[in-house]
C-alpha cells in the first residue's frame, strides 16, 4: 500500500522532471519561434492569411512579436535549467504570452500554432505543479 506522502515524492518526481523537460521545450520552441519570426520578417511565402482576418497586422510586424517573445522565452528558460525562482513565474507569464500569440497567428499557419499551444499548456502544467522542498 502506497500511502500519500509516497504519491507526493513520486508526483514531485514528475513534476520535477517536467519543469527541466519545459525548459528543454522552451528552450526548443523560443528557438523555432525566433527563426519563425525571422522568416516572417524577412517575408517569407511560406505565410498566407486569408483576407477576412481580423487582428490586420503586417508579417513584419507578427515577426517581430514572434522575435521578442522567442527571445524572452530563451532567457527563461535558461533560468529554469539554472533552477532560478523567477524563472518559474516568468515561464508560466511567457507561455501564457506565447498561447494568445499563437492563437492569434492561427490564420497564417494553423498546425503549428496549435502545437506550440498544447506545448505552452504542457510547460505551464510542469512549471506550476512543481512544489520546491
Amino acid at each position: 500500500m502506497t500511502t500519500q506522502h509516497g504519491d507526493h515524492r513520486v508526483q514531485q518526481g514528475f513534476a520535477a522532471a517536467g519543469t527541466i523537460g519545459a525548459g528543454a521545450l522552451l528552450l526548443v520552441g523560443g528557438i523555432l519561434g525566433l527563426l519563425q519570426g525571422i522568416s516572417a520578417v524577412a517575408k517569407d511565402d511560406v505565410f498566407v492569411a486569408g483576407p477576412e482576418y481580423v487582428y490586420k497586422l503586417s508579417l513584419t510586424g507578427w515577426g517581430w512579436i514572434h522575435i521578442i517573445v522567442s527571445l524572452v522565452a530563451i532567457a527563461i528558460a535558461i533560468g529554469l535549467f539554472t533552477g532560478a525562482t523567477w524563472s518559474r513565474v516568468a515561464a508560466i507569464i511567457i507561455a501564457s504570452l506565447s498561447i494568445i500569440v499563437n492563437f492569434l497567428w492561427l490564420p497564417y499557419y494553423p498546425w503549428w500554432s496549435i502545437l506550440v499551444i498544447a506545448i505552452d499548456i504542457v510547460i505551464i502544467w510542469a512549471v506550476s505543479t512543481w512544489k520546491t522542498a
